[in-house]
């Protein structure tokens, strides 16, 4: 059975970082295609980055590029976030999520419609 579970969340101030954890089993996440996606509330849920399953391309909103990294590791099956420089604007449930590519490719995926399994989410807060 797959399953991806999330940890790492937190209360931070701004400015500060914070690294989510994704731990994933039951399956070989080196065949997945990866992404983080958070939804605050009143909100949608939105992609703050994915990574190909070849080759790990990874794609990034504006409003992160520069203090948020994508990565894995498929000996552990383990999926980060590192979340640097956290601003006022960035709390909200942060869920990790993956798709099987039955062949190899370099595509990633912004649409959570196109992810097959997600994470139960962590909590992000940023306060002073």
């Amino acid at each position: 059975q797959v399953q991806l579970v999330e940890s790492g969340g937190g209360l931070v101030q701004p400015g500060s970082s914070l690294r989510l954890s994704c731990e994933g089993s039951g399956f070989h996440l080196d065949d997945y295609a990866i992404g983080w996606f958070r939804q605050a509330p009143g909100k949608e849920r939105e992609v703050v980055s994915c990574m190909s399953e070849t080759d790990d391309n990874t794609w990034y909103p504006d409003c992160v590029k520069g203090r948020f990294t994508i990565s894995r590791d498929g000996v552990t099956s383990m999926i980060y976030l590192q979340m640097n420089n956290l601003k006022p604007e960035d709390p909200a449930v942060y869920y990790c999520a993956a798709k099987y590519e039955a062949v190899d490719t370099t595509e990633f995926y912004t649409d959570a419609d196109e992810y097959d399994y997600w994470g139960q989410g962590t909590q992000v807060t940023v306060s002073s």
